[in-house]
């Protein structure tokens, strides 16, 4: 059983033009494989470089190295009330660049980092743990969302709800107040949440939680690495808080804020976002290839390549208004075929 985008057909020609970019997807058998969009793609754009993978890395050490010693260094001479406005500055700017070092390590955790996979594991454990984010838990359970993208049994995160299997409350959170708390909560919460009580991921009968190395998200084989990652994610919280109680907590803030919050340029996320498509359908080509290789899968993907260009801010507001759970349409021969649907 998948499921899949989007909300209900519009049914007028101006709807139609005006909500173009939600029409629904074409969900027949393609008239290609992975194998032929493959093909396309030129070798190389296959290949990784261990120097180059460490040139983007060491880049965003600089950066974030560059902007600590410029806060510390000079915004305390700021006159108020410019002095409380530039801390929340900073606190943006080097949550983005500590989001493209997050992003490094996800890298790692796909093996797109370099052809060693010890070389990844390192790297990907230090900077993840750094991160506080469980490098290993994380891996294999992103791992399986790899695989299984959009099944509603079988994904691992960001599940959607059928229609009988809706909360209590979503009825009260079904208009302009009560989206802006929901999405104040997942924007601020929702890591966090999803990692410890497994929040918006796959229903298992039991509690589940990257942090439970005997968790049914988890099989035998990777528990001891489990184990490993809650040691790194504990001793970088620490450390942190030896910092923190040293340097204070504008230090703090300057190290954590925003990871979570905020968008920038692609580039400094390392295009995750714009090749989005490319990555599942191969993930282990590294960053500095994707935008090529998007390029050129496009043509052969045709109408199955879909692309979004609304505002991030307006595509927030408006999917949580248009799709609050998924149910099949009536009649529709589509077997497993999901659509996203907001009348309660």
């Amino acid at each position: 059983m998948g499921s899949c985008g989007n909300m209900s057909n519009p049914t007028t020609k101006t709807e139609q033009k005006k909500i173009n970019h939600l029409q629904r997807v074409s969900f027949s058998k393609p008239p290609f494989t992975i194998g032929d969009i493959k093909k396309v793609i030129p070798p190389h754009y296959f290949q990784r470089s261990l120097i180059r993978s460490f040139s983007y890395l060491v880049q965003d050490l600089i950066l974030v190295t560059l902007f600590y010693y410029i806060a510390t260094t000079y915004l305390c001479f700021l006159p108020y009330p410019y002095y409380y406005l530039a801390w929340p500055i900073y606190w943006i700017i080097q949550g983005c660049v500590f989001t493209g070092i997050w992003m490094i390590g996800h890298e790692c955790g796909h093996h797109a980092f370099s052809d060693y996979q010890l070389v990844n594991d390192v790297i990907g454990f230090i900077f993840h743990s750094v991160l506080l984010t469980p490098y290993f838990s994380w891996k294999y359970s992103h791992r399986r969302h790899h695989s299984n993208t959009s099944s509603i049994e079988h994904d691992e995160v960001y599940v959607p709800r059928l229609k009988s299997k809706l909360r209590w409350f979503s009825n009260y959170l079904n208009n302009p107040l009560g989206r802006v708390l929901a999405l104040s909560c997942t924007l601020t919460l929702g890591w966090p949440l999803y990692l410890v009580f497994n929040a918006s991921g796959k229903s298992y009968c039991r509690y589940a939680s990257h942090y439970d190395p005997h968790g049914p998200i988890f099989n035998d084989r990777e528990r001891l690495q489990i184990y490993i990652s809650n040691v790194g994610v504990i001793a970088s919280a620490y450390v942190l808080y030896r910092i923190v109680f040293a340097q204070g907590l504008a230090w703090f803030g300057s190290s954590t804020y925003g990871r979570q919050r905020l968008w920038c340029l692609n580039k400094v996320f390392h295009n995750i976002t714009d090749t989005h498509v490319l990555h599942h359908l191969f993930s282990t080509i590294p960053h500095y290839h994707a935008m090529e290789a998007t390029k050129a899968i496009k043509p052969l993907l045709g109408e199955y390549y879909q692309f979004d260009g609304t505002p991030i801010y307006e595509a927030i507001w408006r999917d949580s208004k248009e799709c609050i759970y998924v149910e099949k349409d009536e009649g529709s021969t589509g077997k497993g075929i999901f659509w996203y649907k907001n009348k309660l």
